[in-house]
């Protein structure tokens, strides 16, 4: 039988110079920073996988209601007019992840990114369940197709489209409630549409990028990648290599460096590169590549960390340093918009909204010497459960005030409508003619107001 000769490593990354994108089958990798991320990894995807099923404050933990425009997060919700909190959370999340970024370089991509704990947790170990270590892919693939060949790949990838489904549907639970997806999935398509389509969409791009697209995603498509290249600096932890320690390479049993060439930290990497040719933008700083050389330093007898976390300064010798002026720069500017969220998320929002609208029509009425402003009184509730608000009025002295609803049930995330009339002089001697609704819920301190000005009115 003749031998199947497999290719040879060469690191040369996920994208060739010539545009073609070479085949990356990374080799099995053990050791302290590969469990950790898995530990990582598994805790993130337990975690997003209950917040549908958390309830706080009687809804989901997480729940974003497209229809009702409405998002409930840990026990918080935020409606339409919460647009500008949103934003302010949005940014905070993306200043913290450039602080991160400049402190310790693609951390994000290489332990908490969706893609890499997905393809860690599911896609990669089906892959070898199925198919085999990387040698037997190789030598499999370098052969002609056997039935055997055929079988296993109709099986993956089947296996692949199904857990693409089950995470689509995970998706669609952040959206219609856990509940709502099983009561979606025991009744036909058709008959919820709009949500079938979406589904079978996400997971069509579920699939496409995690078992087909993969590492060309991270390298291609996410713009964070790209960033890392301004983001970083010398004193920025990443994955490298030490080569004043590790040059020149040469074998066990020889008077060269510590480097054994053996390119296990290549045959490991998911993206293909050689970490020995210094910082890449291929990166994701997985650190598959530190746990396969210390594997390889501990049974050659030599000092682990020849490829480790570290920053560039680091592998030349000199200190790190923590604090610089773009780690100031992006710590100062963290901290006032944290500082701003705040400010705003204590003055802005509440459990509820209260609207006065003016009722259709001519805007006031005039009575003679007296002047009738016309209200709607909108209340909506951001509470999961029913509460009963009470409505109070302050007018100009003088008013006459006909609230004939100053008591309101409203149902958990409802709203309701009362009407409010204001009759005052149209010589009004208040500098200020306001009229202010407040509504407060019962067994709560807490109360929502809102103010109008009344028309029709002089000095």
């Amino acid at each position: 039988m003749a031998r199947v000769r497999l290719p040879v490593v060469q690191g040369t990354g996920a994208l060739l110079a010539d545009g073609s994108r070479p085949r990356i089958i990374p080799a099995d990798v053990t050791g302290q920073l590969t469990w950790a991320r898995r530990f990582v990894a598994l805790a993130l995807l337990g975690l997003a996988g209950s917040l549908p099923w958390i309830h706080v404050r009687g809804a989901p933990a997480l729940f974003l209601d497209i229809g009702a425009r409405r998002l409930f997060a840990f026990g918080a919700t935020f409606n339409a007019q919460d647009g500008a909190l949103l934003f302010l959370l949005v940014s905070g999340l993306g200043f913290s992840l450039v602080l991160v970024t400049t402190l310790f370089g693609r951390l994000w991509c290489g332990w908490t990114c969706p893609q890499t704990v997905l393809m860690d947790t599911i896609f990669r170990p089906l892959e070898r369940w199925i198919e085999g270590s990387r040698e037997a892919r190789l030598r499999r693939e370098a052969g002609p197709w056997t039935a055997s060949r055929v079988v296993r790949l109709a099986v993956k990838h089947a296996l692949f489209a199904l857990a693409a489904i089950a995470l689509a549907h995970g998706v669609l639970a952040y959206f219609v409630t856990a509940p709502g997806v099983f009561a979606m999935v025991a009744r036909a398509p058709l008959r919820h549409l709009e949500a079938f389509t979406w589904t079978t969409a996400i997971a069509v791009i579920i699939y496409a990028d995690l078992a087909l697209f993969r590492e060309q995603l991270c390298l291609g498509v996410c713009p964070y990648g790209r960033l890392q290249g301004v983001l970083i600096d010398d004193d920025t932890i990443t994955v490298g290599y030490d080569a004043r320690r590790g040059e020149p390479r040469g074998k066990a049993g020889h008077v060269e460096g510590d480097c054994l060439d053996c390119h296990r930290c290549v045959v490991v990497c998911p993206t293909g590169i050689d970490i020995r040719n210094g910082s890449q933008l291929d990166c994701v700083a997985c650190a598959a590549c530190v746990d396969a050389c210390d594997d390889v330093m501990a049974r050659a007898h030599r000092t682990r960390g020849l490829i480790r976390y570290d920053s560039v300064a680091g592998f030349a010798g000199k200190k790190r340093r923590f604090a610089r002026p773009r780690v100031i720069l992006y710590l100062g500017l963290l901290l006032v918009g944290a500082l701003v969220a705040l400010i705003t998320v204590r003055g802005r929002h509440t459990d509820a909204e209260l609207f006065l609208m003016r009722l259709p029509g001519a805007p006031y009425q005039i009575e003679g010497d007296l002047v009738r402003n016309s209200f709607d009184a909108h209340l909506v509730s951001k509470q999961a459960t029913a509460g009963l608000y009470t409505l109070t009025v302050d007018a100009p002295p003088g008013a006459d005030v006909v609230l004939p609803l100053r008591e309101l049930t409203v149902d958990g995330m409802g709203s309701v409508h009362a009407p409010l009339f204001v009759t005052v002089p149209r010589k009004l001697a208040s500098p200020h003619p306001l009229v202010r609704l407040t509504a407060t819920r019962q067994g709560s301190a807490e109360s929502v107001t809102t103010e109008v000005v009344l028309l029709g009115v002089s000095p």
